[in-house]
């Protein structure tokens, strides 16, 4: 899977555009992801990806990075599995170099702010 021409609240992915908040494993994607506060992270907004048992979990925060995570909460993240947190420009690229690892990756992407 690859995504292309991100740009604020928009994102490409295999030929599809995308205007809303995503959670991407494998070859599933979850549209429309809403997170309990906002621009807030938590455990729960999580759970989807999680239950897929990624090895990776690529974090984009937005094109400003106004998403946050508490500290706790990637602490905790990285206690399970393998964690970055970038603003979501570069997750998308990094989302697209690690397609060639043998890794099980996904990715919890804020397409605005």
């Amino acid at each position: 899977m690859q995504l292309k021409d991100y740009s604020f609240g928009e994102l490409n992915i295999n030929g599809k555009l995308y205007t809303s908040d995503l959670l991407i494993c494998s070859d599933k994607i979850k549209a429309n992801w809403w997170r309990n506060e906002g621009h807030s992270l938590c455990r729960e907004d999580l759970t989807w990806v999680l239950e897929q048992n990624p090895d990776l979990l690529i974090i984009g925060t937005g094109k400003s990075g106004f998403m946050t995570a508490p500290q706790d909460l990637e602490d905790k993240l990285k206690k399970e599995l393998d964690v970055i947190m970038s603003k979501t420009e570069t997750a998308v690229e990094i989302f697209n170099q690690q397609q060639n690892n043998d890794l099980k990756v996904a990715a919890a992407l804020h397409l605005t702010c």
